[in-house]
């Protein structure tokens, strides 16, 4: 066995925690552990305990569980295809949609908050790319609560284009000092802001076959080696504390959720570890088991989780084109909703829809022509409701 090998082996059984199980070693290390959080005032979303579980908190002081769409984008309306719908309905302007057909869908479907509005919109091995998060103004229209963005570092598993950046130069610091300002500083005041997401599932030790070129943020067989634990704690409290600072600087209000890791790759708890006191809650992209995933992790930690992202696919064929579309598979999130409120630390789910589909990712609860995807829909919001009903009994309880 090589010394790759012999380190993949040991690194398999002894630090990383994936969608199959927990490693032993780092059960229980943090418990008591509390993030850095600044006081809200009571005006801001919190996390607190109530009923035997943990919830987010809104800025009334009820406990909420969030049920969050992804990916919520207006471009596949000005597709040819689907007519002159964005300008005779819309009069070209976002503000009209998402008053009127984004918000009306959402609360209709059950959904009480908005999750990760980019969507995918290439998706070659050479250009992959997403949409811009929408802006300030945009999720005042909305007007519900939802989370933010906050492009620090383009290390997206699925980012196919640019070199990663060096967590301790002067000049990541200076491009978080950015972000925060141009960002953070509009949004510090908004209460109906839920909290910041940073990365969609970083490669901190793994790589897909488009990106192989840049490799992981870090090398996996370091941790094999006595000094590779402590450094990659040291790279990963950097990257940690500097995004955290940056946000603080600008915004004392609103909860830190951090980086959206990928279940079904390797995650070594010295990355865990070092953002935990950084971030309030460990956040996951979980397409195949979310329910043993999220409990896992709580069990392990103690912290809050929240599925940020996941959902089963169903191959399907558009009624006019023929073209082959993929739905979602309502009665499998019913049930993945249903099981996650057996975890008393899963604090919300957050559906891969998207909001309507496109002919990138091929996926969406209603087309470019807003024809609904009716059955999935209907499967969809009922299991929000119940959901809904849940919290609602669950958070009256002592």
């Amino acid at each position: 066995m090589n010394a790759t090998s012999k380190a993949r082996t040991i690194l398999s059984r002894r630090r990383f925690l994936t969608v199959g199980g927990v490693a032993t070693l780092g059960a229980g290390l943090f418990s008591g552990q509390q993030p850095i959080r600044a006081a809200s005032g009571g005006k801001y979303f919190t996390i607190s305990q109530r009923g035997g579980r943990r919830w987010f908190l809104t800025p009334e002081g009820k406990p909420f569980f969030s049920l969050g769409l992804n990916h919520i984008d207006s471009a596949p309306l000005r597709y040819a295809e689907a007519g002159d719908v964005w300008q005779k309905k819309y009069g070209n302007r976002t503000e009209r949609w998402l008053k009127e057909a984004v918000r009306r869908d959402l609360l209709g479907w059950g959904f009480n908050s908005v999750g990760w509005t980019q969507e995918v919109v290439a998706r070659g091995d050479l250009i992959h790319r997403h949409s811009p998060s929408l802006a300030f103004e945009e999720y005042q229209w909305l007007d519900m609560p939802y989370c933010h963005l906050l492009p620090f570092a383009e290390t997206h598993q699925w980012e196919n284009e640019t070199r990663h950046p060096d967590f301790f130069s002067q000049d990541f610091a200076d491009w978080c000092d950015y972000v925060a300002r141009s960002q953070c500083a509009r949004f510090a005041d908004d209460p109906k802001l839920i909290g910041y997401f940073y990365t969609d599932c970083p490669m901190w030790v793994h790589v897909r076959p488009a990106n192989k070129w840049k490799g992981p943020l870090f090398d996996p067989a370091k941790l094999a080696t006595d000094a590779g634990p402590a450094e990659l704690r040291r790279l990963a409290t950097r990257y940690y504390q500097v995004t955290h600072d940056a946000i603080r600087r600008y915004d004392k209000n609103h909860l830190i959720l951090g980086d959206r890791y990928e279940a079904s790759a390797p995650l070594p708890m010295e990355v865990v570890e070092s953002a935990m006191p950084f971030v309030d809650v460990l956040c996951f992209q979980d397409f195949k088991d979310p329910v043993k995933n999220l409990a896992d992790w709580h069990a392990r930690t103690g912290k809050p989780v929240l599925w940020a992202d996941g959902a089963k696919n169903a191959p399907a064929n558009d009624p006019v084109t023929g073209a082959g579309y993929i739905r979602n598979d309502g009665q499998w999130y019913a049930e993945i909703l249903s099981r996650l409120r057996e975890n008393p630390g899963c604090i919300g789910a957050h559906l891969c829809g998207a909001y309507l589909r496109n002919h990138a990712r091929n996926r969406g609860l209603r087309d470019a022509r807003e024809q609904p995807d009716t059955e999935n829909i209907e499967l969809i919001t009922r299991a929000n409701r119940e959901a809904e009903q849940w919290a609602r009994r669950t958070a009256a309880l002592k």
